[in-house]
């Protein structure tokens, strides 16, 4: 029978779903589900214009990740009549736009889908597409959705029909494989830094039209993105570019945003003094009435506005069509706010040097966290914070660990997460711009900032350190700083108790001699355990340097009788250029290898093309402290061995015959002649 309304498309899914097992009260029907899930797809939405679109056709909540946790999976199901309505798409991937949202199957429960994850109250959904004209002709698409937008999906392209529903062990292995492998997650931290590199780019053209200087540019992106948030203890919805009117007086965008921002610190509870400091620096926002009158559209933003608006709704459009919309997708080790400050930094005068600015790449941060072994139950601290990069990469493998072992969604993982938000971490920063931007970085991922200190590293209070005993210390110091900052690990490693560990990223002239005081001394109480040398254009294009990172052990004095791994990573895989990080060589396969090289030496069970005889090295040390770098300990054996010899004899023998045949060939051609 051919169907010819959608109805009949309806009757084919519940008769499918019940044909496996499933009982009338487990087949959610439009708006029957569960008060909770109602409230995610009702009012919870960053885009409230999505939120109005209806209620899915079907929507299953029967499935669990595992028997502690204690939110179902949903699954959300979305039919239409022709097959030609299954799903939008083009070059960019799945359409998000209305028409697409409200006339295809697969877009509208995508949009469901981000809607809900959107709400916060859920982590992933699954949504499924369905479109037949007959019960012989029905398509079925289903997805796997783990972030707040559209780019946030993995197509189970296995999957096409609704057998993975028929009971608790099919729905189990259905989501096995659709849980992200470790190599899906670095390409999707690759691609997410790449499109922030995009709109960053983008962004900083549209403040230089509008005269907003270089060191404003990330203070209004950070405080326009809080002043976007909702404030859920009072029940009131974030701004959106609808609330920013151009008008004059107390009605200001600036003012606004600004009034905005404070209500939100103010719900957070954050500290006064910190508050203070932070509408400080975002008072750029509001500064120049100017910015406020309505200007002739910019053309970034001349296709999401209609007529005039003033420079700041502009800029506070731009900013939430494309960098609030997509910021859940892009959390994990992307250092949100680092990556726009070193887009923007590029422009200022002296590119951030003159202060030894150089923030860490996300998939850096990443390794060395997992170089520490970074767990759980840790106590990370940075003494000089930057925009938060290290404490974000530690915060995501500590919470990852502790959805591991308690269940994804359980009340146990979801109470040691706030503790280790609240109480696991410890940043410290002097300069104001970067301390607003790393508590503004961590208050964007559920709030890590209650322990983001404001001042200098050296004269915090000892009881600070005493009371937060750290077991785990990351670093990259202001290169500016004396002895290229060597300093602030001597001083860290004092601060923990004995078998902490640490790592610091600096330049590797500190290890070789110019950091010598702090070298020094750091090996009578501690122990250096590995040396790993970093590609030269790491820090392109902020810096063309030379680092190291350098891994110690806290409280046991180096012993010269013992070996040190020295490792040779300037080949990561990738090849850095003023606009892009291009993958050359297998970079996250290398990155995932070269935590294996550190635990396991030459014997390490790597995936990528290595010489590991090359790049691995273990050698002793003196306490002089200049000698820990890779190429101080790499020998080159000069001895000529056998096959040294007849290579040597083939060469000069096929010289010879070279030779012979030369002198031939003129010899016939002089005869010739």
């Amino acid at each position: 029978m051919k169907y010819n309304l959608e109805q009949h498309v309806n009757f084919w899914v519940k008769d499918t779903l019940k044909n496996l097992g499933l009982e009338d009260s487990e087949i959610g029907f439009e708006s029957n589900m569960s008060d909770y899930l109602k409230t995610a797809l009702k009012g919870s939405a960053k885009t409230e214009n999505k939120s109005n679109f209806g209620k899915p056709d079907f929507i299953i909540e029967k499935y669990k990740a595992n028997n502690l946790a204690q939110h179902s999976i949903p699954v959300l199901i979305e039919d239409k009549l022709h097959n030609n309505k299954l799903i939008a798409e083009n070059k960019d991937g799945i359409k998000s736009d209305d028409n697409s949202i409200r006339d295809f199957a697969v877009n509208g429960a995508i949009n469901y889908a981000t809607t809900a994850i959107a709400s916060k109250k859920y982590d992933e959904i699954v949504a499924v597409g369905i479109t037949g004209e007959s019960a012989e002709e029905i398509k079925i698409k289903v997805y796997y959705v783990y972030g707040a937008t559209f780019d946030s999906v993995k197509e189970m392209t296995a999957y096409t029909s609704l057998n993975f529903l028929e009971n608790e062990t099919t729905f189990a292995e259905f989501y096995k494989e659709a849980t992200l492998t470790e190599e899906e997650k670095h390409r999707i931290l690759i691609d997410s830094r790449e499109k922030l590199g995009k709109y960053s780019k983008e962004l900083n053209k549209l403040m230089h039209d509008h005269a907003i200087t270089a060191p404003q540019r990330v203070l209004y992106v950070s405080g326009m993105l809080l002043s976007m948030q909702d404030i859920d203890v009072r029940k009131i919805k974030g701004l959106t570019p609808n609330d920013l009117k151009g008008a004059g007086g107390t009605e200001r965008d600036g003012l606004k945003i600004k009034d905005k921002i404070g209500n939100f610190l103010d719900a957070k509870k954050i500290p006064q003094d910190k508050k203070e400091l932070m509408l400080s620096s975002f008072a750029e926002i509001s500064k120049d009435a100017q910015r406020d009158e309505p200007q002739m559209l910019n053309k970034a933003v001349a296709r999401n506005l209609g007529g005039n608006a003033s420079i700041n709704k502009q800029i506070f459009t731009y900013i939430y069509d494309n960098i609030f919309t997509s910021i859940d997708a892009m959390a994990g080790h992307l250092d949100i706010m680092g990556e726009m400050y070193s887009e923007f930094l590029k422009y200022a005068l002296g590119d951030g040097k003159e202060i030894g600015i150089v923030l860490t790449p996300p998939y850096v941060t990443k390794m060395m966290a997992e170089i520490l072994n970074v767990n759980k139950d840790d106590r990370v601290m940075d003494l000089a914070t930057g925009s938060a990069s290290f404490l974000i990469s530690s915060m995501e493998m500590m919470i990852n660990e502790a959805e591991t072992e308690f269940s994804k969604g359980s009340t146990a993982a979801a109470d040691k997460i706030q503790k280790i938000k609240k109480e696991q971490l410890l940043g410290v920063e002097l300069n104001a711009e970067m301390y607003t931007l790393a508590t503004t970085n961590m208050i964007l991922r559920g709030d890590g900032s209650a322990r983001i200190e404001k001042g200098s590293s050296f004269d915090r209070p000892a009881e600070l350190y005493s009371d937060f005993k750290a077991t785990k210390l990351l670093l990259n110091p202001p290169f500016s700083y004396d002895e290229n900052g060597m300093p602030f690990i001597a001083f860290g490693l004092k601060q923990m108790s004995k078998g902490g560990r640490a790592a610091i990223i600096i330049q590797d002239s500190a290890g070789s001699g110019k950091a010598i005081k702090s070298t020094a001394q750091m090996l009578k109480n501690n122990t250096l355990l590995a040396s790993i040398k970093m590609p030269t254009d790491l820090f392109q294009p902020m810096a063309g340097v030379q680092t190291s990172v350098y891994v110690l052990e806290a409280g046991t004095p180096h012993d010269t009788q013992k070996t040190v791994k020295f490792i040779d990573f300037r080949n990561d895989g990738y090849k850095r250029t003023s606009r892009s990080l291009n993958e050359i060589d297998q970079p996250q396969k290398r990155y995932a290898d070269i935590v294996k090289i550190f635990k396991a030496g030459k014997q390490a069970k790597v995936e990528a093309a290595w010489n590991l005889n090359e790049v691995f090295v273990e050698d002793f040390i003196t306490l002089k402290g200049n000698d820990w770098n890779f190429d101080q300990h790499k020998r080159i054996d000069t001895r000529p061995v056998l096959n040294d010899f007849k290579k040597t004899v083939a060469d000069y023998l096929a010289w010879e015959v070279s030779n012979i045949l030369k002198g031939q060939s003129t010899e016939e051609e002089r005869l010739g002649k």
